[in-house]
């Protein structure tokens, strides 16, 4: 498979015609330069957030994972990385689509209209000297091959060409968007709004302003209004009951449609 797109956009793009995860093959790879890429169109055992299984349809979506290396970014700032991610694969698939709505559900699932397109996952490695995010979006998955009844598919939306073809324009936009959203949070110490990392996923924030639902760690579950996302990064929730605010730093958000 050829991605020559992708191929200028990173220093090193490895393409496999199948494997287990390329989150876990990039975690493992040794020597990889920083915005290394490892791509593939059939992934069968891919995580998603919560250790949930990521299911894509071979040959109809992009399974892809990019190696970031900290460099100066402070450990505090580290949870930037999977929100940047967002902006960054919003934008791509924005340019793919040409539709507007094109959303992000805090932290980092990618909608149009609504629904999923694609999920991302970020991992640090064991020496914490780089992280993987690993995203997997789908192309051309039909309506009644989707995973479930909220996701999507760039094909629905308009996009056109091959599912090679879309892989390789979707993935070569990320890995730049991600790189200079990175580094321009690395170059400024880790602060999020010198940087223009919390504006930028503000705006690209659908959950802003909506109801939700939010499973925390331990089980307890919260609903509310989500008013704002915090220098942190964290979603900050105006509980339905006692009006009180909560930051989020980790939970199962779901956005409410009915009252």
């Amino acid at each position: 498979m050829d991605f020559p797109l992708t191929s200028a956009a990173s220093p090193h793009l490895v393409v496999l015609g199948s494997t287990g995860s390329t989150n876990a093959d990039l975690l493992a790879a040794v020597d990889e330069p920083h915005l290394a890429t490892w791509a593939t169109l059939d992934q069968s055992a891919g995580r998603g957030r919560l250790d949930r299984r990521w299911v894509t349809a071979p040959g109809r979506s992009l399974a892809a994972s990019v190696l970031l290396h900290r460099g100066d970014l402070p450990t505090e700032a580290l949870g930037w990385v999977p929100l940047l991610a967002g902006v960054a694969m919003r934008a791509s698939v924005r340019r793919v689509v040409g539709a507007a709505d094109v959303t992000l559900k805090w932290p980092n699932d990618v909608q149009v209209g609504g629904d999923k397109v694609c999920g991302l996952l970020a991992e640090l490695r064991p020496d914490a000297s780089a992280v993987v995010v690993g995203a997997g979006v789908n192309l051309t998955v039909p309506a009644d091959q989707l995973p479930t009844p909220t996701a999507t598919s760039l094909g629905l939306h308009g996009a056109s060409g091959s599912a090679l073809d879309l892989a390789d324009a979707v993935l070569s936009s990320w890995v730049a968007d991600l790189g200079r959203l990175v580094g321009d949070l690395t170059a400024a110490g880790g602060d999020a709004t010198a940087s223009g990392a919390l504006d930028a996923v503000r705006e690209a924030c659908a959950t802003l302003g909506r109801r939700v639902r939010v499973e925390l760690p331990g089980g307890a579950v919260l609903v509310g209004e989500a008013v704002d996302v915090d220098e942190a990064g964290r979603l900050v929730v105006r509980s339905a009951t006692t009006g009180g605010t909560t930051a989020v730093a980790s939970g199962d958000v779901t956005h409410l449609r009915y009252e």
